[in-house]
């Protein structure tokens, strides 16, 4: 019997149906896993990377830097007497809550006003309009008549916004000053203290009132806290400086804070609106390092957004101390010196355009700064009084024609461009120039003298500096010739100059630096006025950075005021930690050699002791080693009295060394136009050079007999050496340059 075949095609057909639902399961697995495996990612992703922000929602918490009261570091002379401190003070600050509504705030401004005396002299009209506004609503807004109103919100230009801002400025406009007569006394106490409590942002304390708060007011406000909502009592601060130094610099008060010019730089770096702040000189410079850091709140909400809770999460902390580089009791003689001399030449016929004098000593090693003083004479316009303030900015913002101070440089000049050499004789004497009347030095009008370059120091010879400035030109004198020179010559000479830092910033630690001012050439003789020190100016900073230069063997150092950074002090008697000790900056090496220098120095030397030295009658019996310059300038005035310009006038300068052997301090001395009288003989700078340079050797004695170190790194904290006092609501007195 045959067996029927089977049926294949059937069979196929089930094994393709069983293919296709087990490719369709694995499909529908595949895609559950996927799905599966994005919900457990994006879950993971919400618990762990999002968790603390949704966490932070939900119990609607925020941490944010509050404007505590953090001490201002101190700022300490080397030796570690206190020149700029921290008084503390009663205040009454007020901190807003988000949820707080202004009808709120002005029942707590009232009750606060029945417990304090409030001044009323910050007061603006515009605050008096705006108050009398919130006073008198109905009264305020009827000023308006609905026909104006309908008008300014027909107005497709303007947003709801802008509609009534323009309808509070008519509203302001048409308030009459009867209506603002109105206010009470009292009702002028609560603006007062209204507008402090507004005039900051939520949860950041604003000062209410922080100046002569009585112990009575202070108790009163304490014992209601609890009916005061965001009124608190504290302690407060304010900088007070020890004694006159400006270049020590200001900060703000609170009800100032932050200058408008510089809002945007510090908003950006977290501080406040009423934050204190370095408004100058050192302040400024070193505001980072003096600003404490303000504690972190963190202020949990309801749902409502309301605070229930605030929890400091950082303390804060004061800001570091510094010490500068100051030795003030070196400087408060400098000062009495300089201003006794400066009323001298005052009191001398000719005097009438002086008003200002300044000295400057440093170390030439490291370029720290132990003396720094400028005094200027200002006249009282309501008066007519004379008084002296301090100027000691003025030693680094202001310039002047520094005369033969700076032949040293025009000699090292000479040898770096190879027109001269050490030992280089040249005949002093009067040179005449085509069509121009003769140049001479002062003590020789019409002889010749052969001199070498030592004795051109010595003795201040015009001539030789003239000569080498047109060997570098690229001409040799002659009598009555045309004075044909190589363009780049002054530009050589400036370059040369600024080698010791003349006519360019000495890089001092200190906003505000004036380079100098450089003439604009109109013949080829300038160039002979420039090698004298009678062309360009300079500032007596320029003149310490330059004399340094030559003192150290050639290095250009920084000048800076700032010597160590330090903790705060942990119990009052001693320094803090050390932080950091800042180290000399050399800016350039001159481009002369050791031996070149040393040369020079010996010119120098003679000026102070050799038998023709121009400062030899007031260094020659010095009872230590020292060596300088000398300077006179025939220049004309061009100084606040514009009346008076382009009067003749002359500038007396001085700058030095000493010991002359090894050198420690190096010190430059300008008097700007001391007389108009040129037939005087006037050394006032040269004795204000000796004078403080004998005291400084006497306090360098004392120091040493009475253990008294700037190098220690353990520094007790010495008292200030004056009971003067200058806090910062003291007003600035305003110098005219």
């Amino acid at each position: 019997m045959r067996k029927l075949p089977k049926n294949n095609r059937a069979s196929s057909v089930k094994a393709k149906y069983r293919a296709n639902l087990s490719f369709r399961m694995n499909v529908l697995f595949f895609s559950i896993f996927v799905l599966f495996s994005l919900l457990i990612f994006r879950l993971g992703y919400l618990q762990i990377v999002k968790g603390e922000d949704y966490v932070r929602a939900i119990e609607r918490t925020e941490e944010i830097s509050v404007n505590t009261s953090v001490a201002r570091g101190r700022i300490y002379d080397r030796y570690g007497r206190i020149l700029v401190d921290n008084e503390p003070e009663n205040a009454i600050t007020y901190t807003k809550m988000p949820s707080t509504t202004t009808s709120e705030m002005l029942t707590i401004a009232e009750q606060l006003a029945m417990l304090i005396e409030q001044p009323v002299d910050r007061i603006t009209y515009r605050d008096k309009l705006d108050f009398w506004i919130l006073l008198n609503k109905e009264e305020a807004y009827a000023k308006v008549s609905e026909e104006e109103e309908a008008a300014l919100k027909a107005n497709e230009e303007l947003d709801s916004k802008q509609v009534q801002i323009e309808i509070d400025r008519l509203v302001r406009e048409r308030i009459t000053d009867e209506e603002l007569a109105q206010l009470t006394e009292h009702e002028l106490e609560v603006l007062a203290i209204y507008r402090e409590m507004t005039s900051g942002y939520n949860l950041s304390p604003q000062i209410i009132k922080n100046e002569n708060v009585t112990p009575e007011e202070f108790a009163r406000v304490s014992e209601r806290l609890p009916d005061l909502p965001g009124i608190n009592t504290t302690t407060d601060w304010k900088r007070v400086r020890l004694n006159s130094l400006s270049i020590l610099g200001r900060t703000t008060v609170p009800r100032k804070g932050i200058p408008l010019t510089k809002l945007d730089y510090f908003l950006a770096r977290d501080y406040s609106r009423n934050d204190r702040v370095g408004e100058s000189y050192f302040e400024a410079q070193y505001e980072e390092l003096l600003q404490g850091k303000k504690s972190v709140v963190k202020n949990v909400t309801n749902k409502k957004g309301q605070v229930i809770d605030t929890v400091t999460t950082y303390e804060g902390e004061p800001g570091n101390d510094l010490v500068s580089t100051i030795d003030i009791e070196l400087q408060q003689e400098a000062e009495r010196i300089v201003e006794e001399k400066l009323l001298e030449l005052k009191s001398i016929g000719g005097s009438k355009l002086l008003d200002r004098a300044f000295f400057v000593m440093m170390n030439p090693n490291t370029g720290e700064l132990l003396a720094v003083v400028g005094k200027k004479i200002e006249t009282d316009p309501k008066t007519g009084e004379s008084y002296i303030i301090d100027y000691s900015y003025g030693t680094f913002t202001t310039a002047y024609e520094a005369g033969s101070t700076i032949k040293a440089a025009t000699v090292l000049m000479g040898y770096k461009e190879g027109v001269i050499s050490p030992g280089k004789r040249l005949i002093d004497q009067p040179i005449k120039l085509l069509n121009t009347e003769p140049k001479s030095s002062i003590f020789n009008r019409s002889g010749a003298i052969p001199m070498d370059d030592l004795k051109a120091l010595e003795r201040s010879s015009n001539s030789y500096m003239f000569q080498i400035a047109m060997l570098m030109g690229g001409t040799n004198y002659s009598y009555n010739m045309p004075l044909i020179i190589r363009d780049d010559t002054l530009s050589r000479m400036r370059n040369g100059f600024a080698e010791f830092g003349l006519g360019v910033n000495t890089g001092i630690d200190l906003p505000g630096e004036f380079p100098g001012f450089q003439g604009v050439p109109d013949n080829p003789g300038v160039v002979l006025n420039q090698a004298i020190g009678q062309y360009d100016t300079y500032t007596t900073m320029q003149l310490a950075q330059y004399i340094s230069t030559v003192a150290n063997g050639g290095y250009r150092i920084q000048p800076r005021i700032l010597k160590e950074i330090r903790e705060p002090s942990q119990d009052g008697q001693n320094l803090g930690l050390l932080v950091e000790e800042i180290t000399p900056t050399v800016l350039n090496r001159i481009s002369n050699s050791e031996s070149e220098i040393e040369h020079v120095k010996k010119g120098l030397r003679q000026v102070y002791i050799g038998s023709q030295g121009s400062a030899r009658g007031n260094f020659k019996d010095a009872p230590y080693t020292a060596a300088g310059k000398t300077g006179t300038a025939e220049v004309v005035y061009y100084g606040p009295i514009r009346e008076e310009w382009r009067t003749n006038t002359v500038t007396l300068s001085h700058v030095g060394f000493a010991p002359y052997e090894n050198p420690e301090v190096a010190y430059a001395v300008v008097i700007p136009w001391a007389s108009t009288n040129f037939n005087l003989y006037l050394d006032h700078n040269n004795q204000i050079a000796r004078e403080v340079l004998d005291y400084y050797f006497e306090l360098k004695k004392k120091y040493a007999e009475n253990g008294l170190s700037s190098h220690s790194v353990e520094q007790k904290i010495l008292p200030p050496t004056t009971d003067e006092k200058i806090d910062e609501e003291t007003e600035e007195q305003i110098v005219e340059e």
